[in-house]
This record gives structure tokens, sequence and C-alpha cells, in this order.
């Protein structure tokens, strides 16, 4: 009788908590990824415009880098309409103007589709000048009143006195449409383009088993998602604003920047490939976009990094195309050219690749039968 072998290996259940343990740092990691940039965001020498006579500037700048610390970032412009050209070029989120003399009340201008929480900000600068300008008109009135009692002279006459106003008016230079009055929209139109893209990665890499032909579908992937997703977000949801035919180039551009260097991973170096291009578009770059937050509001340097991925340049971009034509948008052009450079590149490697080795092109495994 013969003995039996021991059992070699991982037992069973040593092998399922393994995997669970692996499957809950993984849940981990993604909600790090997340929240992190949500957690930790708060502004940081956020460009704010502000215009007005030297001392009246200088006085400011002291008492809101009082209240506020490094929240913002304050840049003299010359006059109010440079203000609202830096605002309108995306230099500045708001500014401040002031009054040629002491009594003049200033003005808070803000632009909601740079982003909202600026705005606000900017909003309560303007409620805290107001409450100031009150409380010195108020104690200028109750002086003038006290010194008009004491003369004997008018201690017998009626006393009127008007209590003079001076109110801050905030003027919102570039709002949202009406058809996406809190931007809501636009910002959630972000995250579709990064799962759209990896969704893509995953169909053409298994799907189409040349490299050469790979090439092909992700122009037509780019081609017919551009103008898909571009009159569903412009025609019928109404959050993109401008020319949909630029709208509908530029999401194409960003799908096939997320989508090509997965591709082009996947073509080189295999399965293993579209992990790490997934880990990188979705757990990297994504969090760091700043779709729904200004650059500014994330740790530094992450928020610039975070420019130089296509999710990032991507939601800069369609912002910019629907609220701000008169912003610079080579960076993110240039930022989607260069990833879809890079993932082309990777794919004709392993195009050059199949044709030195045409066996080892992908192909079905042939499983004997009996």
């Amino acid at each position: 009788m013969s003995a039996t072998p021991p059992a070699t290996g991982t037992p069973p259940i040593a092998r399922a908590i393994a995997l669970a343990a692996g499957a809950a740092v993984i849940v981990g990691v993604v909600l790090l990824a997340f929240a992190w940039p949500a957690v930790t965001s708060e502004p940081r020498d956020v460009p704010v415009g502000i215009v007005g006579p030297a001392a009246s500037v200088a006085q400011t700048t002291g008492m809101l880098e009082a209240q506020s610390g490094d929240a913002l970032l304050l840049t003299e412009e010359d006059t109010r309409d440079a203000a609202v050209a830096a605002i309108e070029r995306r230099e500045i989120y708001g500014a401040i103007i002031l009054g040629d003399s002491p009594t003049d009340a200033p003005e808070v201008l803000v632009a909601t589709a740079a982003n909202a929480q600026v705005a606000a900000m900017l909003q309560g600068i303007a409620t805290g000048m107001q409450q100031q300008i009150d409380a010195q008109l108020r104690t200028a009135t109750e002086a003038a009143i006290a010194q008009r009692l004491a003369d004997p002279a008018a201690a017998n006459a009626p006393i009127s006195f008007t209590i003079p106003q001076a109110e801050v008016p905030v003027t919102d230079v570039v709002p949202f449409s009406d058809s996406d009055a809190r931007g809501v929209k636009l910002s959630v139109a972000a995250f579709p383009l990064v799962l759209g893209g990896m969704a893509g990665a995953v169909l053409i890499s298994f799907g189409v088993s040349r490299a050469s032909h790979r090439l092909a579908a992700l122009v037509a992937y780019g081609v017919v998602g551009g103008l898909l997703l571009g009159a569903i977000l412009q025609g019928m949801f109404g959050a993109l604003q401008g020319n949909y035919w630029t709208n509908a180039a530029a999401i194409g551009f960003a799908l096939v920047a997320i989508t090509a260097p997965i591709v082009g991973l996947r073509s080189l170096i295999g399965a293993p490939g579209i992990g790490i291009g997934a880990v990188l578009m979705m757990l990297v770059a994504n969090p760091i976009s700043a779709a729904t937050m200004p650059v500014e509001f994330l740790l530094s340097p992450w928020g610039a990094i975070g420019q130089w991925f296509p999710p990032g340049a991507g939601a800069t971009l369609l912002k910019e195309l629907s609220y701000f034509p008169d912003a610079s948008t080579a960076f993110a052009w240039a930022v989607l050219a260069g990833w879809t450079a890079v993932g082309v590149l990777l794919t004709a490697i392993a195009v050059v690749r199949e044709r030195r080795t045409p066996d080892s092109v992908d192909a079905p495994e042939l499983v004997p039968v009996g």
C-alpha cells in the first residue's frame, strides 16, 4: 500500500485569505487615489488681479494677506479693462477694482465659469468689504451727529442726517451658460472621457488582433467618439458651448490620447500593458486632473503635473473652448498630441516586430481534440 504524497503549494484557505487581503489593499489604493485630492484641497496662491492707486492697493493687499494667508496671489493690473482681459485669458480668476479715492466703493470681478469655488471666495471678500464700508460710514455719521449736538449754536435746531450708502458690486465677467447654470454638466463630462478611453483601449486591444489594424481602430474611435460625445454633451445636455466641430475634435483627441498609450502598451508587452495604462490614467492622472477644482487647490506640484496628462489637459481644453475663447489652448493640444504620439509609437514598434516575426501575431490557441 503506497503512502499518499504530501500536499504541495499554498493551502486553499491561505490563498483565499491572501486574495481577500489583496482585494482590500486595492480598494484602499483606489479610495486613497480619489479621496486624497479632495481631502487635501484648499486654495493656495490663487491668482487674482487688483487695480487702484498704489496706497489703496498696498492697504488692501496687506488686509487680504492677513485674512486669507497664502490663499490669494494678488497681481497688479493697470486698469479694469486690463483685468477683464486677463480674466478672459484665464490668467487670473477675478479682480478687485479699488476706487480712485477712499470714498469710492470698490468693485469685485469674478468668473464663475473659471471656478465657482473661487468666485464664491471673491464674493465673500466683497461682502467683507461691504461690511467694512458700512461700518466706516456709520462711524462717520455718528461722529457728525455728535459734533452737531456739541455745537451750542445748533442745540435747539432740528437735526436731519442721511446716512450715505456705498455698494460693492460683484460683476460676473464669465458666467456659466443658461443651459448649465452651475457648471455641473461640464464637470461630470471629464470622468466619462477617462472611462471611455479605457473602455476603448480594452475593446481595441482584445478585439483587434494585429497591431497595424489597431492604429486604424484608434483613428476611427477618435472620430466617431468625438462626434457622438460632442453631440450628446453639446446638443443634448448643453454642457459645451462654442463651435461643435472644434469641441468634437477636442473630445476625440482626448479619447485617443487616453486610449493610444494603453493600446500601445498592450501591443508591445501584452496584457500587463493594459493594467499599467489603466492605473496610470485612472489612479494617477484622473485624481489630479483638476477637472472639478482649480489647479491651485491641489497640493503643489500635483495640480501642475496633472495638466501634463490627458484627463487634465482634456478637461482644461473643453472648458477654455466653451467659455474662454481668448485663452491660449496650445499647451492642452500639445499634451494630447504628445500622449497620442507615444501610443502610436509604441504600437508602431509592435507592428515592426510583427512583420519581422509574422508567426507571433495574436491568434486563438488551438486546443487538440481527443
